[in-house]
């Protein structure tokens, strides 16, 4: 990308400052190549200076998204008919192609950063061909969002394991076991050029005949996952559904937990306590994404599982909040629910408690201090990454508007504008009109 050719002044917004919950009016937000360069008083604006001029007309302009959780390379519900079927039908080189699309999707929607965490197939771990939609995106060959990938350590047997049937035939390397062989697997994703190491201390909800309590590994091979990523600079993210996993990922210094369906007093006090993030990921425990989970072919066993730990996990987030657990914005959006829909998951988060500006904080600074990229993203101040959208309407007043792909009118990340809605322009990320591509596995 050419940024010398990039001056773009963006006028007449409400801005929304995440750093605070406040709204900033009579400011021009100035871009040059791809940061903020400075955001000035309108008085002092001059027009003939700058090569592009943004009229936001009153319209929000906040942080590009960012989702901390999820797995775009899974057989998602908009574009696979039963993912049962899809795993031993599709190879890995189009699932590949599948997990651009799905990341695609999402930058549509206005997320500009998301947190891949990852996927094992019958034919090994998928690390390298995320991986590499990851770099296509960052060389410039499709338009997407900006991609920190997940390898994964994990035990035989683990949940993570247990995403592929227990019949299937494994490729030697897909687990570990022990802190040593845990180690070089480990060391074995980075070498691939993961962000990102991701591990699991217990059971799950999506997975066929496991319950969620089960120790997935010991304290001892957990620390060895999380010293390893740490060593190589880079985020350790663990798998917790109960306190005992919690305590561990804490005690093993993880940087982020996922999920945590089931807690305790003193587990979340070691949480607060470190200023551990979790990503409470609530769009996967609704009841629309356990319908879609039933319609896609998820034996009954699963199902009634979802079912049963839903409350737990609204309880729990309320929990976290009222408790001060640093909260960042996941998903999980995998299998369920659809892809591009990541924004109900603030919904969610209201419904449950937060005010809207601060469901907005969870998915922009609190991301981006979760996934330790706070020093370039997820607030709108001078020097930081121009990834900006421009909303239809107030979404510090309303989450929901932002579910709705006609009011993100522009997604713009590094400065260049990628999406466009506004009046007269019809730019979008996908090559493709929602709905007519065609379901490969349909039977």
């Amino acid at each position: 990308m050419n940024y010398n050719s990039i001056m773009i002044a963006i006028t007449n917004s409400r801005i929304f400052n995440s750093i605070n919950k406040s709204i900033i009016e009579n400011k021009v937000i100035i871009i040059k190549e791809n940061l903020i360069e400075k955001i000035i008083p309108k008085e002092e604006f001059k027009l003939k200076e700058y090569k592009t001029v943004i009229d936001a007309n009153g319209k929000t302009i906040m942080p590009g998204m960012i989702d901390c959780h999820l797995h775009t390379a899974m057989f998602n519900c908009m574009t696979f008919h039963n993912f049962r079927v899809a795993q031993w039908e599709i190879r890995p080189e189009l699932q590949q192609m599948y997990s651009l699309f799905h990341s695609q999707m999402c930058f549509d929607m206005g997320f500009t950063t998301l947190r891949d965490l990852g996927l094992a197939t019958s034919r090994g771990l998928l690390t390298a061909e995320i991986c590499a939609v990851r770099d296509s995106i960052d060389l410039g060959l499709f338009p997407g969002p900006r991609m920190l990938v997940a390898g994964w350590s994990h035990i035989t047997g683990s949940h993570l394991d247990l995403i592929m049937p227990r019949a299937a035939i494994r490729p030697k390397d897909s687990t570990a076991d022990g802190p040593y062989e845990l180690r070089k697997q480990t060391r074995e994703n980075l070498r691939t050029g993961v962000d990102v190491v991701k591990t699991c201390a217990s059971g799950g909800g999506g997975t066929d005949k496991e319950e969620p309590d089960i120790i997935n590994m010991t304290q001892e091979e957990i620390n060895a996952i999380v010293d390893e990523a740490h060593n190589f600079h880079k985020i350790a993210a663990v798998h917790c559904f109960t306190p005992n996993a919690q305590k561990m990922s804490v005690k093993a210094g993880a940087d982020t937990i996922e999920h945590m369906v089931f807690t305790d007093d003193e587990a979340l006090q070691m949480i607060v306590d470190s200023g551990t993030y979790v990503t409470p990921t609530l769009s996967h425990r609704t009841d629309h994404a356990i319908d879609i989970r039933r319609n896609i072919g998820t034996p009954e066993f699963t199902l009634k599982k979802m079912k049963k730990i839903q409350p737990y996990a609204f309880e729990t987030f309320q929990k976290m909040r009222d408790k001060g657990v640093n909260i960042a914005m996941g998903t999980d959006l995998g299998f369920d629910p659809e892809m591009g829909t990541n924004a109900k998951e603030l919904e969610i988060y209201v419904d449950l408690g937060m005010d809207n500006a601060e469901a907005l904080q969870t998915t922009t600074i609190n991301a981006a201090r979760a996934i330790k990229l706070d020093k370039i993203i997820g607030s709108i101040e001078v020097g930081k990454i121009a990834d900006l959208i421009m909303v239809n309407g107030q979404p510090d007043k309303d989450v929901k508007i932002l579910q709705k792909k006609e009011n993100i009118e522009i997604v713009m990340k590094e400065g260049k504008i990628e999406v466009d809605r506004r009046d007269g322009n019809n730019k979008s990320a996908l090559s493709v009109i929602p709905g007519d591509w065609k379901i490969p596995d349909y039977l």
